[in-house]
C-alpha cells in the first residue's frame, strides 16, 4: 500500500472508532447548542474562557508530544505500587451532619462527605485511561482504594469537565445505579445520557449557577481550561470548578485548569473555605495557561482563602514531563513558605477536619 493508501485507512479507522466506541458520549441536539449560546460563554460552536487563553505557549504539538515520548526527565513514575488505604462502603462514610470529611482515591477522584451528604469529584476509577489503554499512559497501581461498587450511596457526582481523566465512561456505568443525580457543566449531559444516566437525573449548569441538596447548595463556578473528547469536538463542553457550602463549612474543588483571577473572585463571593481540594501536577511551562504550577496551586488556595489545601491531580497518571512526585515536593514547599495547612494523605486516607492533625507523612519520599 502506499504511504496515502495507509493513512486514508488510519483515518478512516480512528474515525469509525470515535463513532461507534461510547467512550466517546453523546452530542448535543441543536436546540441545546442554542442555548449554550445564550450562556456567555459560548461563540462559533466552543466554550470560551473568562480572560484569553492558548494552550501551547510555547512550541507546536508535535514538539510537545516528541518530548512527552522521547525526553523524559528521570522518575517519571513510581518504582512500585503507592502505598494506601484499602476501603469499603461500610468504612467510608459516616452520616454526621457537622462532619468535613474528604477521601481521595487517586489523581481528583474524592468522596467529600458534607452536611451528611456524599458528594463525589470526578470520580476516574478505573484502571484504564481512555478509550484506548495502548494509547495512554497506566495506572501507577493495579488496583484502587475502593471499588465503583462499593462505593456508598452517593447523592451527588460532580464533573469538571470531559477529559478522560475526569469523566470516565466505565465509572460512570458502575455507580449510576447508586448515584441521586449528576451535576456537571454545559454540554456534559448527552454524554451522560448517551451511557445510560436518566436525563431527569442530569442538571447542566452554567457557571454562577446554584442547585439545592438537604443542607448543602451547590455552586458551579469558572475555571480556566480546555474540553473534548474526540476529533471533532474541542470545547464543546464547559469546564467548571465547584463550591459546596453547607450552614457552618464550606468546601472548594478547583476542577482542572490554568490560574487565573477567577480564584480572587471565587475566594470573596463564595470563601473562605475550611477546605479546598486544588489541582496540583501534570503540568509544563508550554500549558502555562491551562495548568498550573505548584506554587500557582498554593496561590490559588490563597486566594480562595482556604483554611486547608489538599493537593489533587496527581499520584495515578503521568501525563506531563515532571517527576511523579514532583507537584507535591513543589506544593509542599510553597505552602510552609506561605504558612498554609496543606493535607498529604495517602490514597484512600481520609482527611477530616477538627478530627485531629491532617495527614502530613511526606509518603511519597
Amino acid at each position: 500500500m502506499t504511504t496515502s493508501s495507509i493513512i486514508g485507512v488510519l483515518l478512516l479507522a480512528a474515525l469509525a472508532f470515535t463513532g461507534l466506541s461510547p467512550q466517546f458520549g453523546g452530542k448535543p441536539t441543536k436546540v441545546e447548542k442554542q442555548a449554550y449560546a445564550k450562556s456567555g460563554h459560548y461563540q462559533d460552536g466552543e466554550f470560551k474562557n473568562l480572560v484569553p487563553t492558548v494552550e501551547l505557549t510555547g512550541g507546536s504539538t508535535l514538539e510537545v508530544l516528541w518530548k512527552f515520548l522521547f525526553k523524559k526527565p528521570p522518575n517519571t513514575t513510581p518504582s512500585g505500587p503507592l502505598p494506601m488505604q484499602l476501603l469499603d462502603s461500610l468504612t467510608i462514610t459516616r452520616k454526621t451532619p457537622d462532619l468535613v470529611r474528604v477521601t481521595w482515591f487517586g489523581h481528583s477522584a474524592s468522596l467529600v462527605e458534607l452536611a451528611g451528604q456524599n458528594i463525589l469529584l470526578d470520580p476516574m476509577l478505573s484502571i484504564d485511561l481512555g478509550p484506548s489503554a495502548w494509547l495512554t499512559p497506566p495506572r501507577y497501581n493495579p488496583t484502587l482504594p475502593i471499588t465503583p461498587e462499593q462505593l456508598p450511596p452517593i447523592a451527588a457526582v460532580l464533573i469538571s469537565h470531559d477529559h478522560y481523566d475526569h469523566l470516565d465512561y466505565e465509572t460512570i456505568r458502575r455507580i449510576k445505579g447508586k448515584v441521586a443525580h449528576f451535576y456537571v457543566p454545559l454540554g456534559i449531559g448527552p454524554h451522560l445520557r448517551k451511557w445510560g444516566v436518566a436525563p431527569e437525573r442530569i442538571t447542566e449548569m452554567n457557571w454562577s449557577d446554584s442547585a439545592s441538596l438537604p443542607g448543602l447548595t451547590v455552586v458551579c463556578t469558572p475555571s480556566r481550561h480546555f474540553s473534548g473528547r474526540g476529533l471533532t469536538n474541542r470545547n464543546s463542553t464547559l469546564w467548571s470548578s465547584w463550591v459546596l457550602k453547607s450552614t457552618t463549612k464550606r468546601v472548594f474543588y478547583s476542577g482542572d485548569g490554568g490560574y487565573g483571577p477567577h480564584f480572587k473572585t471565587i475566594g470573596a463571593t463564595h470563601g473562605p473555605f475550611d477546605l479546598a481540594l486544588i489541582k496540583c501536577g501534570q503540568y509544563d511551562p508550554q500549558w502555562a495557561q491551562i495548568h498550573m504550577m505548584p506554587e500557582q496551586s498554593v496561590q490559588a488556595a490563597l486566594d480562595v482563602r482556604a483554611r486547608v489545601m489538599l493537593p489533587v491531580h496527581w499520584a495515578a497518571f503521568t501525563e506531563a514531563n515532571h517527576a511523579w512526585n514532583d507537584p507535591i515536593e513543589r506544593a509542599t514547599a510553597a505552602a510552609m513558605h506561605q504558612h498554609l495547612a496543606l493535607a498529604t494523605p495517602r490514597l484512600g486516607e481520609p482527611v477530616t477536619l477538627g478530627g485531629g492533625p491532617l495527614p502530613s507523612t511526606p509518603w511519597w519520599r
